[in-house]
């Protein structure tokens, strides 16, 4: 398509999508449009930081749909979270397309590509419980007056009602080791040309829908596992848009991550057992022992992960045992030929290949670690001691399998870390410049935010208390703490960098918090405070602290980030530390004495640009609308004192700033006031 006549449609279809969906005109969604556009039809890379409210999901969508008249000219959209990937297919897509087939001539069409173990895998599900062999499918054949049987019959039910056989789908939780039973990996499966459920696969069927769209709708790992594992799991493309991309580094390197424990080598075995010879078998038992005993003898003690940096001794016996015997296991398979005529049997086979071929190649990796790998044990919390293994750093395999290959639009409400894209750049293996390269040249966007943020929020630092120790949040932190809650009244999100931080502010709040509130004239019994626990649903915690404006949720990372509670529920933002990684995580340990060995200092090139980035998306749930008013407060003086301060207050919305607490205080209850008189 001509650049001209592309970007100039832009701007018609866009108003045509925002008077569908009975929004507003957004300056910022149609500069944001127009720079997409522009990338879209000329080549190059694009950073876009849109703020919350610019409205970019559809600042994005109508230059990519635009954009995609072809199947060589399709759209990839990779999103980090589920919400996002459901609003997009559900919501925002439909109400675009309905907006511009009058516009454009036609009607746009999209679909949801996720990974093949997201999906009912039909000739799993059907297996008779004669041909189980492992412990995931004890559970979806458990007897039907226990949970796990009972949640088995309703996903059987299911199945026969589903169109999709996706997971997201299900009206209902499942436990994993249920949806193990009935799903697979795409190593496991054994294609639809020789199943025999090919015809009716659920996983075949999202990949067609797919592979006939003009935009298709994944997440960051399947874009990783394209593009960095080489695994064509995606349809051809040319254009790649990223949302939520202050989290591809992170997705990417997680999708990328291989681990190894002797329960996986067991597993192997229980899937493989009857289909090779005896003394086979025995060999991956052992190996399975080894491995198991070696790692546990490794872990006795550790409180935490250690780095492996090289693999000697003892290790390395027990994994060069594994790799052998699943590769004589792997090569027993592949000599037997006596099921190609046998579907179930094939089917049986390729499911064992693919467990083997896994462990195989995770001790594979392990063995041949190097300098740009990072090997690390995990002693395990309620399991096995468990190996992984990730790359030292993403940012050239993003550069030379994703930005050389395809156009690339990374969008975010954060991606300027202390006020510059560089850093993000960086990440991404870009020139830091954003001149030409073999990547191609990038430029960058910031279309602002609708919100005022100069006076509809104060970022306040508790400068007077003493900086958080090892031992956790000062006692000084907690009673600032409930010093401002009962400012506020209630209406408080507080962010903790741990579960204990958690644990402990309930503790103090239970004993501290009523006096204050009655301080105030506020009835305690009025205020109720909720505390996230490990396994709760968010969404369930967000929707009672959204319904109940005087209520305080204390959590911990899982809330720092898409977390949407316009109005007058959440006046008070308090985080309680700057969020720096933890010096003990192998992986920032390793990145860190890498940039220290370049010449560099791994604490300011590392540790405090992720710091940055987690604690703009913390300072981010305070304002979600323009109505919104209130105060994010710091229980970390650093912030204030440190030479890094300005570098991270720099990374987030320009609040009016303060350290005077007492002003802070009356600010809140001025605030609460006026929302009791008005509501």
């Amino acid at each position: 398509m001509d650049e001209s006549a592309e970007v100039g449609d832009v701007g018609s279809a866009l108003t045509a999508a925002i008077e569908a969906i009975g929004g507003e005109d957004r300056p910022g969604q149609v500069h944001m449009a127009d720079a997409v556009a522009r990338t879209l039809a000329g080549g190059g890379h694009l950073l876009v930081q849109a703020g919350t409210g610019t409205g970019k999901s559809l600042g994005y969508l109508v230059p990519s749909v635009l954009h995609a008249t072809s199947p060589e000219q399709r759209v990839i959209v990779a999103t980090a979270t589920l919400n996002l990937q459901h609003q997009l297919i559900s919501r925002d897509l439909p109400r675009l397309a309905d907006a511009v087939e009058p516009v454009i001539g036609r009607r746009p069409t999209f679909a949801v590509l996720k990974g093949r173990h997201n999906y009912v895998c039909l000739d799993r599900l059907h297996r008779g419980a004669d041909d189980r062999e492992d412990s995931d499918d004890d559970a979806l054949f458990a007897a039907p007056t226990t949970v796990l049987g009972k949640q088995a019959k309703a996903l059987r039910e299911w199945v026969d009602a589903t169109e999709t056989g996706d997971r997201d789908d299900l009206p209902f939780t499942v436990d994993g080791r249920v949806w193990r039973g009935v799903s697979v990996s795409g190593r496991e499966c054994v294609g639809a040309a020789k199943c025999v459920y090919g015809q009716e696969c659920f996983a075949e069927a999202a990949r067609e829908r797919a592979s006939k769209s003009d935009i298709v709708v994944t997440n960051h790992a399947m874009l990783a596992i394209h593009t960095l594992d080489n695994a064509p799991v995606l349809p051809d493309h040319d254009a790649v848009v990223i949302d939520e991309g202050h989290e591809l580094v992170d997705r990417a390197t997680a999708a990328v991550t291989s681990e190894l424990a002797a329960g996986d080598v067991e597993r192997a075995l229980s899937r493989t057992r009857r289909l090779i010879d005896a003394d086979v078998a025995d060999r991956l038992e052992s190996a399975a022992e080894a491995i198991g005993i070696e790692l546990e003898m490794m872990a006795d003690g550790l409180l935490g992960p250690i780095r492996v940096e090289k693999i000697s001794g003892g290790l390395l016996l027990a994994l060069a045992a594994v790799r052998d015997a699943t590769h004589a296991a792997i090569t027993a398979l592949a000599g037997d030929s006596s099921s190609k005529d046998d579907p179930e049997a094939l089917a049986a086979r390729q499911r064992a290949r693919g467990l083997l071929g896994e462990v195989h190649d995770v001790a594979g990796d392990l063995l041949s670690l190097d300098d740009e790998a990072v090997a690390w044990l995990d002693p395990g919390d309620r399991r096995t001691p468990t190996l992984r293994i990730a790359p030292l750093s993403v940012a050239g395999l993003l550069r030379t399998q994703l930005f050389d290959v395809s156009r690339v639009v990374v969008t975010s409400a954060t991606l300027q870390l202390g006020g510059s894209f560089e850093p993000m750049a960086r990440s991404f293996g870009l020139p830091s410049d954003g001149t030409s390269s073999a990547a191609g040249s990038w430029s960058s966007l910031d279309v602002g935010s609708p919100f005022d943020y100069e006076r509809q929020g104060i970022l306040y630092v508790a400068a007077s208390i003493p900086p958080p120790g090892r031992d956790g949040t000062d006692t000084a932190a907690m009673a600032e703490l409930a010093d401002l809650i009962a400012a506020a009244g209630g209406r408080t999100l507080a962010l903790f960098s741990s579960w204990r931080g958690v644990e402990r502010a309930a503790e103090f709040l239970a004993e501290e918090l009523p006096d204050r509130l009655l301080d105030r004239g506020i009835v305690p019994l009025d205020v109720e405070v909720l505390v996230q626990k490990r396994g709760d649903s968010v969404a369930d915690l967000v929707s009672r602290f959204s319904a109940s404006p005087r209520s305080v949720l204390l959590g911990t990372l899982s809330l720092w980030q898409g977390v949407d509670v316009p109005g007058e529920a959440c006046h008070l933002v308090v985080i309680d530390r700057i969020p720096f990684p933890r010096p003990d995580d192998p992986l920032v340990a390793a990145r860190s004495r890498a940039a220290e060995q370049s010449g560099g200092n791994g604490f300011t090139s590392i540790s405090v640009p992720r710091a940055a980035l987690l604690l703009a998306q913390g300072v981010g749930r305070l304002i979600r609308s323009s109505t919104d008013r209130g105060v994010v407060a710091i229980l970390d003086p650093r912030l204030a004192t440190a030479r890094y301060g300005d570098y991270l207050r720099r990374s987030l919305p320009p609040f009016w700033f303060t350290t005077d607490g007492e002003r802070v205080r009356q600010s809140l209850t001025r605030l609460d006031e006026l929302t009791e008189e008005t509501s």
